[in-house]
């Protein structure tokens, strides 16, 4: 079967955003990352900002996690918590863009929503922390919270969501059809492979 889309699952500062960006180029495809959250934005209600956050987060209702929300945006929608509403319009918009052609989804558990598929190529990017360390730094520049303190709070936020919502291991190599490590291998030769493996299933 022929892989048209491909997920991009990624720890926090390994560079997965640019390996898929890469991947879409190549391969003439649409790229889905901050589109993906304006799409969900407008389906939901929600402000980019909070979908952007929230939609990788821990589920949780704690007052802050609110601040970007629409005003007068209720705890619970059609009997359902924030979390769980914001969830099932991911779901809806994921599952459009792949009935709509080939393209590349950079997270929001779009491996897990698009398991049922078969032409879908899921892929797991990884990288040494120091080198996600260094790499975040030169991209977002220092806060007042140490690199590595920064990627243990990001990559514990979406191994608990993805948890939560799949009742799978975020990270496990048995998910994904290609783990590849940046560090090692480099963004560009992450995305040739990638290229590579859905050439092909041609």
């Amino acid at each position: 079967m022929e892989k048209k889309i491909i997920t991009i699952s990624r720890e926090f500062g390994s560079g997965g955003r640019s390996v898929g960006r890469k991947v879409a180029e190549k391969l003439g495809i649409p790229f889905y990352d901050k589109e993906l959250v304006d799409q969900i934005a407008v389906e939901s209600g929600f402000a980019p900002k909070f979908v952007e956050e929230h939609g990788e987060h821990s589920p949780g209702s704690s007052l802050f996690s609110y601040a970007f929300a629409p005003q007068g945006v209720p705890g619970v929608m059609n009997g359902l918590s924030t979390a769980d509403f914001l969830w099932n319009i991911q779901c809806s918009v994921i599952l459009q863009l792949a009935e709509q052609g080939g393209c590349v989804i950079v997270g929001r558990n779009a491996d897990y929503i698009l398991k049922d598929r078969t032409d879908c190529l899921h892929v797991y990017i990884h990288a040494e922390k120091d080198f996600r360390a260094d790499r975040i730094v030169r991209l977002y520049g220092e806060s007042e919270k140490s690199p590595e303190k920064r990627l243990d709070e990001k990559d514990k936020r979406r191994r608990v969501n993805y948890q939560h919502y799949t009742g799978r291991t975020w990270g496990q190599a048995q998910n994904y059809d290609a783990c590849l490590c940046t560090s090692s291998l480099g963004v560009e030769a992450c995305a040739d492979i990638i290229v590579s493996m859905v050439e092909n299933s041609k």
